[in-house]
C-alpha cells in the first residue's frame, strides 16, 4: 500500500505541544517545613531487602522511610498500599501524568481512583544531580512497569521465577497472609528506583541503561498516610545489560524508617472530594 505524504505535514508536525496536567495549582509539600522536621528524626526501624527477592514494611503517617544503596548498584521496584485499604495502591500512570517521566524530591508519590492523594513526598534524592542526559535518559521512573513473569515467558518462551512482579506477590503474601490469588491483583506498577531508563527517539521505545546509583546513594520519602511498602531488588541489579534472570551482578537494598521527635504539622491528605452526579 503506497502512503503519501500531505503537502502540509510539515506545518502539523510543526504545532506546539501542550501540558496535559498543568500541575501549578497542586498542592505545596512544603520541602523546606519536611526538612525541618527530618532534622530531628530518629531511626526506628529497617529493613533489608537481599538480591532477587521483595520484602514488606510498614510506615507510620509522617515518618519518612529511605532506601539505600549498600553494597553496590542495584535498581528496585517499590509498590505502596494504604495500610487501612490496600486496594487503595500507588498510581503510577497518573504520577507521571502529573510529574512527568521520572520522580525526584519534591515529587509525590499519588493514590489509584477513587481517593487519589498523595501517598508520600520525595524528600530527599542523591541522584537528583543525573536530569536527563542525552540519550533522554533520567533516574527513579514511573514508565516501567515491572519486570513480569508473563512477559518473559511471551518473549522469551521461558520461565523466571524472581522477577520483579513475583517477588512483590510473594512479600505481600507472607505480609498480610494472603493467598496468591488474593495478593497478585493489589501488585501495581513500580516506582523504578535508582533505575535509569527513557524512551528511544527513533522509535519511541522503552530503553534501560546501567545505572548511575552507588553505594551510600538514597532516595528519601515522607509518609503522607500509614503505608505499606513493597520493594523488589531487581534480578536487573544496576539494569545496565539484563534483566529477568540470574545473569547480572545483584545487591541488596537497605530500607531505613525515621521516626520525627515532633509531628509535622500538617494534616494528612483525605480522598478526593469529587462526587458522581
Amino acid at each position: 500500500m503506497i502512503r503519501t505524504i500531505p503537502e502540509d505535514a510539515a506545518e502539523r508536525r510543526a504545532i506546539r505541544p501542550v501540558i496535559c496536567y498543568p500541575n501549578h495549582t497542586l498542592p505545596d509539600p512544603d520541602l523546606p517545613g519536611l526538612q525541618a522536621v527530618r532534622l530531628t528524626a530518629r531511626k526506628s526501624g529497617e529493613c533489608l531487602v537481599p538480591p532477587r527477592e521483595a520484602r514488606c514494611f510498614h510506615v507510620p503517617a509522617g515518618h519518612f522511610f529511605r532506601i539505600t544503596s549498600v553494597e553496590g548498584p542495584q535498581v528496585g521496584d517499590l509498590n505502596l498500599w494504604s495500610a487501612a485499604d490496600p486496594r487503595e495502591r500507588f498510581y503510577s500512570g497518573k504520577t507521571r501524568a502529573l510529574h512527568g517521566t521520572h520522580l525526584t524530591r519534591g515529587h509525590r508519590m499519588w493514590s489509584s481512583f477513587p481517593h487519589l492523594r498523595p501517598m508520600a513526598t520525595v524528600t530527599e534524592d542523591t541522584l537528583e544531580w543525573y536530569g536527563i542526559d542525552e540519550y533522554g535518559g533520567s533516574v527513579h521512573d514511573v514508565i516501567g512497569t515491572r519486570c513480569d513473569p508473563y512477559t518473559h515467558r511471551l518473549l522469551s518462551g521461558q520461565d523466571y521465577h524472581h522477577c520483579c512482579h513475583s517477588n512483590l506477590v510473594n512479600a505481600l503474601m507472607a505480609e498480610m497472609g494472603l493467598s496468591r490469588e488474593a495478593a497478585e491483583p493489589l501488585v501495581h506498577d513500580v516506582l523504578n528506583v535508582f533505575m535509569c531508563t527513557g524512551f528511544t527517539r527513533d522509535t519511541g521505545e522503552y530503553f534501560m541503561k546501567a545505572s548511575p546509583v552507588r553505594p551510600g546513594d538514597h532516595i528519601e520519602f515522607f509518609a503522607e498516610i500509614d503505608l505499606i511498602g513493597g520493594l523488589s531488588a531487581c534480578p536487573g541489579g544496576d539494569c545496565g545489560s539484563a534483566h529477568s534472570s540470574d545473569a547480572a551482578a545483584c545487591h541488596p537494598l537497605l530500607v531505613e524508617i525515621f521516626a520525627p521527635a515532633r509531628p509535622a504539622g500538617r494534616a494528612e491528605p483525605g480522598p478526593s472530594v469529587y462526587r458522581w452526579p
